[in-house]
């Protein structure tokens, strides 16, 4: 938001210097990115009018000039094209220095004497434009200093806004601000209704519902269109950044830029009415102010005339409609949108407007009558005319009135860390526009519509604070006893997981949580996947359902770079929907992948690639930590490879719960990932794993144990964790171990048999095994191997 700050002072009223102000707006918020001074150094410079302009005799580019300074007539020779007689321009007399530094003095210029020089804009540090001599108004006094025909000095000031403060997009909300930073009163605005003198009007159609909730318009007969703006008004257009049009254009942009409200003026003459908003329909087309044809969808709201799209709403009006000097009945529109239905709707078609970016962060509903009686009165003071009523339409209900908020007094010290008095509370508050009432406790503040940023409790604490000043919080350690949660046996950390992988050769990885659709549903993934309502990029719009797919990605990518041998872990969230209108589940997951050699290239062990019982070894290494007891059972996931992986289970007692999967991925998964290497992997729940048994002391038997050693035939296509689960309840509670040490397929065992041999460890801690103890558990064993499984004692 660019400004005057005369403009600013003319709405408060401050002896504060001009450093002074810049540093108070960035202050309280208001960051000031840029001060330009404007006529500091104009002394010498009056208002001069040319009488006669003459070819010079010895230059063609050249012209001599009789120019009037009110004081005589003086010669000065002007290259400028625009030189010409009756014209009034800026005259810097011979003594001047103008703000670059130059002197002006009594010259020669090809023989012809010149007595001073004729200034463009630029020379004089008012505006860029650099085209011609600065053309004054035909009412400017001649001899006057040209300082205060401008109302010079003045400085251009550029401030920084926040999302937040749609209301300081206009000089008077941020003159509310300046005043409760330096102990003012904002002047009075005279917004009088202007009465209406005649019967033209025309009618609104709301057809948008709470997307416009709010239009006015007015017509306003007989304007002298072609009448040239005034200087004042000029001038503060200017330093706001905005370049003076014409003057119908410049009135609404000025109102604009004075009180924060857009407006747009059509050619009533080129209406047929009524005057309507609705949503625009899918390939309609309009051709804008600026001349492009453009093809809007049903996203936009359209001004419509008769139901013929005139403009965008909030956006630009439409060349079809628009004024121009010629125009002789103008109809005034001022509206309220809904920040939702105009946000995006410019970028989308490469605009960007003044009046879309204020209305994209909300305008003060309550603004478009005052701004159509403001425009109104200015435009008869300017260029006459005969004002109709206005006809206002709004939406019932849809205009959202202010409430009261509560303000403790306890609370705001509390969060400022000091006490600040009730007076000075209560006058930042009524300096900044709000209506304050005092309770028992402290205030109920009711803000005015255009603050409509403030909502709760904070936000008034807030406005206190940066109004009473940062710096004058103080600067205070935290205060109270910090409680001290001991760490529970019952739970292993995650540095802990994080160490025992790093000690098995794996390095952490951290991938987005987010990751492309299309990606989980080569996985086969993709049940549940929570959609991102505005993604980063395509390749990031869902959250990731499991840890692999990122994590394959990574490995992917290192092998890609010639990394033969890549190992990686990753502890993170998962996320799944539900259900509908639930909210997704969020999961700590735990997954690492694998390829190339099992370990690193060495002298003293022969090289052999990684594989499912290595990774299955590195689990197990991390599932002892906590205690936690595993168990492997053949997986079908789509994912993995057949007969080379496996779903994981943790046993608790009689139960064992899923949580996760181990195994080589699916060689169709790795063609479709472009995968030149077989990855093998684990995914598995991280809360399972931290979970442990919290130590127990007990005694140590005294009695020996005895171990037996067997070995069945079994069919191939036994799991040794089916007959792990028959051994251990067969034997009862005498077995105190049970290892698998041998696998035999060959010589002496029939084909699509194999041969199991294990060693029973038996111990009691009361007495010691005799024989006969040891027989009963080795026949049960056996009765229940060669029941359940058909397993036969190999001969």
């Amino acid at each position: 938001m660019k400004f005057s700050e005369n403009w600013l002072r003319q709405h408060v009223p401050t002896t504060a210097s001009r450093d002074e102000l810049a540093a108070t707006l960035t202050a309280i918020g208001l960051e000031v990115e840029e001060v330009t001074p404007l006529g500091d150094c104009l002394d010498g410079v009056v208002v001069a009018q040319i009488l006669s302009a003459g070819k010079h005799p010895e230059a063609d580019r050249l012209q001599v000039c009789q120019v009037d300074t009110g004081s005589g007539t003086v010669q000065i020779v002007c290259g400028a094209p625009n030189a010409r007689a009756g014209l009034k321009a800026p005259l810097a007399m011979v003594g001047a220095t103008l703000p670059g530094g130059m002197a002006i003095k009594a010259a020669k210029l090809r023989g012809m004497e010149s007595a001073g020089m004729l200034c463009s804009a630029k020379e004089l540090g008012v505006d860029a434009d650099a085209s011609g001599l600065m053309e004054l108004p035909a009412d400017a006094q001649v001899g006057q200093p040209l300082a205060a025909a401008l109302g010079l000095p003045d400085a251009s000031i550029e401030i920084k806004l926040t999302p937040n403060r749609a209301d300081c997009f206009g000089v008077r909300g941020i003159a509310f601000d300046v005043a409760a930073a330096s102990n003012a009163e904002v002047a009075a605005m005279d917004v009088a209704p202007v009465p209406a003198t005649s019967d033209a009007r025309l009618a609104i159609e709301l057809d948008a519902g709470n997307d416009a909730p709010r239009y006015c318009g007015r017509v306003v007969e007989g304007v002298d269109a072609a009448a040239p703006t005034p200087l004042w008004m000029a001038e503060r257009l200017r330093r706001s950044g905005v370049r003076p049009v014409s003057l119908l254009v410049d009135i609404t942009q000025y109102v604009m830029l004075e009180l924060g409200q857009p407006m747009h003026a059509f050619d009533r003459d080129l209406l047929k009415g009524p005057v309507g908003v609705r949503k625009a329909r899918a390939g309609e087309t309009l051709t804008l102010l600026d001349g492009r044809k453009v093809t809007v969808d049903d996203g936009f709201l359209v001004i419509t005339d008769a139901d013929r799209a005139v403009a965008l709403a909030g956006v630009m009006g439409g060349l079809d409609t628009r004024v121009t000097d010629a125009t002789r009945n103008v109809f005034l529109e001022s509206a309220h949108f809904a920040p939702a239905a105009i946000i995006g709707r410019g970028r989308k078609l490469g605009l960007h407007t003044d009046a879309g970016h204020r209305f994209e962060r909300g305008v003060d509903p309550e603004l478009p009558r005052t701004a159509i009686e403001y425009a109104t009165r200015l435009l008869l003071d300017i260029a006459g005319g005969t004002p109709g009523p206005v006809v206002e339409a709004t939406v019932a209900g849809a205009l959202s009135q202010p409430t009261a908020i509560g303000l403790r007094r306890a609370r705001l010290a509390r969060v400022l860390g000091l006490e600040v008095s009730d007076g000075e509370v209560e006058r930042i508050l009524r300096a900044l526009g709000l209506v304050v009432e005092a309770v028992d406790d402290g205030w109920q503040v009711t803000p005015p519509s255009r603050r409509f940023d403030i909502a709760i409790e904070e936000d008034l604490i807030e406005e206190v604070a940066r109004i009473h000043g940062y710096d004058a919080v103080p600067t205070t350690l935290p205060a109270g006893a910090a409680r001290l949660v001991v760490p529970t046996e019952g739970m292993i950390d995650e540095a802990t997981v994080r160490r025992q992988l790093a000690t098995r050769d794996y390095l952490e990885a951290i991938n987005y949580a987010f990751v492309e659709a299309d990606l989980l549903k080569r996985w086969g993934r993709d049940g549940g996947a929570v959609a991102l309502a505005n993604p980063l990029s395509a390749e990031l719009a869902v959250m990731r359902t499991a840890l692999l797919p990122g994590l394959v990605d990574a490995l992917g990518r290192n092998a890609a770079r010639q990394q033969p041998r890549v190992r990686l872990f990753e502890l993170g969230h998962v996320f799944r929907q539900a259900g509908t209108g639930e909210a997704p589940v969020q999961t700590q997951r735990l997954a690492a992948v694998a390829c190339g050699d099992a370990v690193a290239e060495q002298w003293g062990r022969q090289a052999a690639p990684v594989g499912f019982h290595d990774l299955k070894g590195d689990l197990e290494s991390l599932a002892a930590a906590s205690g936690a007891e595993l168990e492997f059972r053949p997986s079908d996931a789509p994912w993995g490879h057949p007969g080379r992986s496996a779903d994981v289970y943790r046993i608790d007692g009689e139960s064992a719960g899923h949580i996760g999967w181990i195994g080589q991925l699916h060689p169709r998964l790795q063609r479709a990932l472009e995968l030149d290497v077989d990855v093998v992997a684990f995914e598995v729940d991280l809360r399972p794993l931290q979970r442990r048994a919290v130590p127990v002391a007990g005694r140590v038997s005294r009695y020996p144990s005895v171990r037996r050693d067997l070995a069945f035939v079994v069919a191939q296509d036994v799991q040794w964790a089916q007959l792990e689960g028959g051994i251990r309840q067969a034997a009862g509670p005498s077995l105190r171990d049970l290892v698998l040490f041998d696998l035999y397929q060959g010589k002496g065992v029939e084909t699509g048999f194999k041969s199991l041999a294990m060693g029973l460890i038996l111990q009691e801690e009361s007495r010691t095994l005799t024989d006969r103890d040891v027989d009963d558990v080795v026949a049960r064993v056996v009765e229940a191997l060669s029941r359940d499984h058909g397993a036969q004692i190999r001969g």
